[in-house]
């Protein structure tokens, strides 16, 4: 009797961001936009790097990757999260619940891992411009981009199995607008403080060893910047480096506010204010700080919207 009480719940129900009804209509019209925003941004930039020859480097290689990981990881939580902003009943399954879970952690260190990738093609691109194709070779930037991939996998696997393993006999209210971890495992019938124990040591040692890499990566890149005799020469290398140090601020920010903290209520709140920042607003602005900080991303849109026009003439 006590282990059907301990599986008797097979579906959760997301609170969502907020239960005041004037908010949700405002909520929906911004978080669909921004949606949209990554949407359309993210494969523009994923059409325009695979279409035209002089991008394709092992940056775009790298950005075409981030791009399919922004709409990929947005699309876990933010298409449903549309939905419930207008529904009455907010209900996910079990199995539901967990595969966002999965896809969430899956796809968000995923993308942990190729930014440190990515720090290191601009340090090989300004510290050692002359063996820069022979270093990042074809063979090392795929090797890099399957491992980032495959470690995500293993990395989300891990806590994906620990949570499912778990019992669940009510209640069950998931305080967020999707399945994370912190506020599924509030709901287990069972004591989690090993699970949460080993999101905070696995997550935080694969953040904090991911950021210290990124952090090296640039501290060799400013003393190579040093070096450069002109002003011209400095500017031209350092735009190269800003717009992904714009995106591994704003990741990895919210990443350790969320996951390598305590758990508490009220952490609970703020986990859900900073999961908006990542998964509605920063999937959304990536292409856009790509494409206003890189001049190669311009030309090559300007050329895109040109050959457009001369279909459209004929």
């Amino acid at each position: 009797m006590g282990s059907e009480n301990e599986t008797s719940i097979n579906e959760f129900v997301l609170l969502g961001l907020t239960d005041r009804v004037n908010l949700q209509a405002a909520l929906f019209v911004i978080s669909l936009f921004f949606f949209l925003v990554n949407l359309v941004g993210n494969l523009s930039i994923m059409l325009i790097t695979m279409n035209d020859q002089s991008l394709h480097t092992p940056m775009y290689f790298f950005l075409w990757n981030l791009s399919l990981l922004d709409m990929c990881f947005s699309s876990v939580a933010v298409p449903r999260m549309l939905v419930d902003l207008l529904a009455v009943k907010k209900t996910i399954s079990f199995a539901g619940c967990i595969s966002q879970i999965h896809f969430f952690h899956f796809l968000g260190s995923t993308e942990v891992i190729l930014l440190t990738a990515m720090s290191y093609d601009r340090y090989v691109a300004i510290g050692k411009p002359l063996r820069y194709s022979q270093i990042m070779s074809t063979k090392l930037c795929i090797n890099l981009s399957v491992g980032s991939w495959v470690t995500g996998y293993f990395h989300s696997l891990l806590h994906t199995l620990m949570t499912a393993t778990l019992p669940f006999c009510g209640p069950n209210l998931v305080n967020h607008f999707f399945c994370d971890i912190k506020p599924v495992l509030k709901l287990a019938c069972k004591d989690t403080s090993l699970n949460l124990k080993l999101l905070v040591m696995v997550t935080g040692t694969l953040v904090s060893f991911t950021l210290l890499l990124t952090l090296l990566s640039y501290v060799c890149i400013g003393r190579f910047l040093v070096k450069i005799s002109t002003a011209e020469g400095r500017r031209r290398a350092f735009s190269t480096c800003s717009a992904h140090l714009t995106v591994v601020f704003l990741l990895y920010g919210t990443a350790i506010f969320t996951y390598v903290r305590p758990s508490t209520q009220d952490s609970l709140d703020q986990d859900k204010a900073a999961a908006v920042l990542f998964t509605v607003i920063t999937p959304a602005l990536n292409p856009i700080i790509y494409t206003l900080r890189n001049k190669e991303i311009l030309k090559a849109i300007q050329k895109a919207i040109k050959r457009v026009f001369r279909c459209e003439a004929l």
